[in-house]
């Protein structure tokens, strides 16, 4: 059956923001989680490892579903769990279900995002990186959506209500991808698995691997750390630190908008290693700046370069490894999503016993790395 590209595009575009909202959903309401049954820190700290727990396993097993069966049973079933997952925690009346819901969300959104990667390079030839530029943005207009909807509706409904709704309103993706007609599985005849093995052991996707290995730590460092390092280093206020991580999103979303002019008029590789720039300045100002507004400076310089690296890398992934995209993507986000946990974990220890006055030590170690193997991926990508 034939497919239409753009409404393919578009229908991935829908399941990005999905898998956005999915993924910030419980920090959103871990506040009212653990108030309404009573748990303390450490509790939430689980919930939140369940949650990265649950992205690694969907993204691990989806890409082999999709290479065998297609697109749509695999986003339906994904879809299908992050409603679960977001009606369990609405109405949720044990902590098991809480923690199976969390699950339940992590699981399907990590599949989502992953699963609609892989979509759009299959149908992107030629254009990859742009086209994965722009699906990116979804991804960012459904992390910042829900908390909007939540805040804008507080004066009228509980946080769990409008989870409630949110969910149900997934029933209208799960109509719109009943409808869609998409690209057809690529091994029809039955998923390879020795060239899955193969390619698990295959020194150009594990030297891509470790290169996300180190933009998804550094993504993580700056998400999760940066408020508090700005709270000790300047001497601001919450509101001011979380300021600059609006500063920091917008500069990725904007970039992210001009990826898809950029990536049509210059190079993959020129764009990328402007982006590595962005990210290089940002760290040393993050490092050296000693005001609120060299910082903010920093933060939009760092999202700027965040934004061009995962899409255009992604991109060559899918060139190099057409035959067997899903896979391929599903090790490359495992092994981005293994190095977010380690190096968020090392930063933690770092901070116990050192400090948080360590941060752009450990940005740097990692810049300079992820650099390398940028540089040393050339001869394969390029």
């Amino acid at each position: 059956m034939t497919y239409n590209k753009k409404t393919v595009f578009n229908t991935a575009c829908v399941i990005m923001f999905t898998f956005g909202m999915s993924v910030i959903c419980l920090g959103s309401t871990l506040p009212e989680i653990t108030a309404k049954f009573q748990k303390n820190d450490i509790a939430a700290g689980v919930l939140i490892s369940i949650l990265s727990f649950g992205i690694l396993v969907g993204s691990l097993l989806c890409g082999p579903f999709a290479d065998k069966n297609g697109y749509k049973g695999l986003f339906l079933i994904c879809c299908s769990l992050v409603l679960i997952g977001m009606e369990g925690i609405a109405f949720g009346e044990s902590w098991g279900i809480i923690q199976l819901s969390v699950f339940l969300i992590g699981a399907g959104g990590g599949a989502l995002n992953s699963s609609a990667s892989a979509l759009v390079a299959d149908i992107s030839e030629g254009e990859r990186g742009a086209k994965l530029s722009t699906l990116g943005i979804f991804y960012g207009l459904g992390a910042l959506g829900l908390p909007s909807i939540i805040s804008a509706l507080s004066n009228y409904y509980d946080t769990f209500t409008v989870i409630s709704g949110l969910g149900a309103a997934i029933f209208l993706v799960l109509g719109l991808i009943m409808m869609i007609t998409f690209p057809v599985a690529k091994q029809q005849g039955g998923f390879p698995m020795k060239e899955a093995l193969q390619m698990a052991k295959n020194p150009v996707l594990l030297l891509g691997g470790m290169v996300m290995f180190f933009q998804s730590g550094l993504e993580g460092l700056v998400s999760n750390w940066t408020t508090k390092y700005l709270q000790n280093s300047i001497e601001i206020d919450a509101q001011q630190a979380l300021m600059g991580l609006t500063v920091h999103m917008g500069a990725l979303t904007l970039m992210r908008v001009a990826l898809g002019y950029l990536l049509k008029t210059y190079k993959d590789s020129t764009v990328m290693n402007w982006c590595y720039g962005f990210m290089v300045a940002g760290v040393f100002l993050i490092w050296q700046g000693n005001s609120y507004t060299l910082q903010l400076v920093a933060l939009a310089l760092l999202g700027a370069g965040f934004a061009g690296i995962f899409p255009i890398f992604l991109g060559m992934v899918g060139d190099k490894f057409a035959a067997l995209s899903g896979t391929a993507f599903s090790m490359i986000f495992v092994i981005a999503l293994i190095g977010n946990m380690i190096i968020n974990y090392g930063m933690g220890q770092l901070s116990f016993n050192y400090g948080i006055a360590q941060l752009p030590i450990l940005l740097i170690v990692c810049t300079l790395l992820m650099g390398g193997l940028l540089w040393r991926s050339r001869q394969h990508f390029n």
